[in-house]
């Protein structure tokens, strides 16, 4: 536990002698340095739509007062330079949308795409998504789940460092509540199978492989996948 009563983020616990503990994570931290339009839209917009990584050790810490309203929650992790994220948030004004990201030039590029399209709706963290589900969410409190191109960690050696596995499966299906779908897409096959043979073995979830969304804008990480010539998958699950 922190000294504000919740358990200590990633990046930030140590061994007892210390030292930051070594810890198997679906990312790696990334460099900072901005762009200046990066820098740009940091300057206009991070103020209003950006909850820092500190304010989530508050005890008192509630997403409602970021957002400054009790809407229906959606969480999108990994919104990379959020392309999607604001087109999608701003079809929906009616929800809260929650988006997770750790490398802050991709928050800086999402915040521009998300003045662009007009969503007031979003607010960005850069807290680690697992604990974030864990400690910031209650269970059956999730509205919606968007999980597109997460890290692929193609190396056989770095397999268990992606994000959907058996855990983090069981724990994301526990906070959508029934009725709830969780979607996601990939350009990485065997990453496509693995997710599928991950969420088919969780009780309360039913779906799988579906056509493209066509609501989803075509993201610079699709892009670069379609490039090479492989295949995008895309899967939907529903909360029952």
């Amino acid at each position: 536990m922190n000294d504000h009563g919740r358990p200590v983020r990633p990046h930030l616990r140590l061994t007892e002698d210390g030292r930051r503990m070594r810890e198997v994570l679906s990312y790696s931290r990334r460099g900072g340095r901005f762009t200046p339009s990066q820098a740009a839209a940091w300057e206009q917009y991070a103020e209003r739509w950006v909850i820092p990584e500190d304010a989530v050790d508050d005890p008192d810490f509630t997403l409602s007062r970021w957002f400054g309203r009790e809407a229906p929650l959606i969480v999108e992790i990994g919104p990379g330079v959020g392309e999607a994220t604001g087109v999608l948030a701003a079809a929906r004004p009616e929800l809260d949308v929650l988006a997770l990201e750790v490398w802050r030039p991709g928050v800086a590029s999402a915040l521009a795409e998300v003045a662009a399209a007009g969503a007031e709706n979003v607010r960005l963290c850069s807290v680690d998504a697992g604990w974030a589900m864990e400690n910031l969410l209650a269970a059956e409190s999730l509205a919606g789940l968007w999980t597109y191109f997460p890290d692929p960690w193609p190396k056989k050696k770095h397999r268990k460092r992606r994000l959907v596995g058996r855990d983090f499966a069981a724990l994301a299906a526990s906070r959508l509540r029934p009725g709830a779908e969780w979607r996601l897409a990939t350009d990485w096959a065997d990453y496509a199978e693995q997710m599928c043979d991950v969420l088919d073995a969780v009780p309360v979830l039913e779906g799988g492989p579906v056509p493209r969304w066509d609501e989803r804008p075509v993201t610079k990480f699709e892009r670069k996948g379609l490039a090479v010539g492989r295949a995008i998958s895309d899967l939907r699950y529903v909360r029952i």
